[in-house]
C-alpha cells in the first residue's frame, strides 16, 4: 500500500448536504429551515432545547450549595515556607503576610492567606496569618516557633 492508495473505510464518510441550490435538490429555495421566524436565520441556535425532550441540565440532579459570600483564603505549605527561608528571601522571625507577598511565594493575599502542614519544618518561625490548620500549628510549635491566627477575631467581630 502506498500513501495515495489510502482511503477511508466504505461508509465511513458522507458528503454534506448542500441546501439552497434549486428545487431538484430536495432541499432549494429554503435549505429545509421553513418560512421565516428566528430559527429560519443564521447564526440561532436556541440552547438547551431538545425538541420537547427533557433538557440534560433538568434531567441531571442537583446537589449541595455555593455559598455566595464564600471566604477565598491563598493557601501556603510549611514546606515552602521552609524552603523560601533557606534560600534567604524570607526571614524565619518574621513571617507575616505582607512579607509572604513580597518574597513572591504568594501572589496575592486575596482574603487571606492559610497555612497548611505539608511539608517539614526545621527552622524556628514567627508566623502572623490569618488562618492556619491545627497540624500546621502543631508542626510549628513543635520546631519551636510559633503561629498566630488572626482570622479569629475578625470572624467574631463580624
Amino acid at each position: 500500500m502506498k500513501l495515495h492508495e489510502l482511503r477511508d473505510n466504505e461508509g465511513a464518510t458522507k458528503k454534506r448536504m448542500r441546501v439552497g441550490r434549486g428545487p431538484g435538490s430536495g432541499k432549494g429555495k429554503m435549505g429545509g429551515r421553513g418560512i421565516k421566524g428566528q430559527k429560519s436565520r443564521s447564526g440561532v441556535a436556541i440552547k438547551g432545547y431538545e425538541g420537547g425532550q427533557m433538557p440534560l441540565y433538568q434531567r441531571l440532579p442537583k446537589r449541595g450549595f455555593n455559598k455566595p459570600n464564600a471566604k477565598k483564603f491563598a493557601v501556603v505549605n510549611l514546606g515552602l515556607i521552609e524552603k523560601f527561608i533557606e534560600a534567604g528571601k524570607l526571614d524565619a522571625a518574621n513571617v507575616t503576610e505582607d512579607t509572604l507577598v513580597a518574597s513572591g511565594l504568594v501572589r496575592r493575599k486575596l482574603d487571606g492567606i492559610r497555612v497548611l502542614a505539608k511539608g517539614d519544618v526545621k527552622s524556628k518561625l514567627t508566623i502572623s496569618v490569618t488562618g492556619a490548620s491545627k497540624s500546621a500549628i502543631e508542626a510549628v510549635e513543635k520546631a519551636g516557633g510559633s503561629l498566630s491566627v488572626a482570622a479569629k477575631a475578625d470572624a467574631a467581630a463580624e
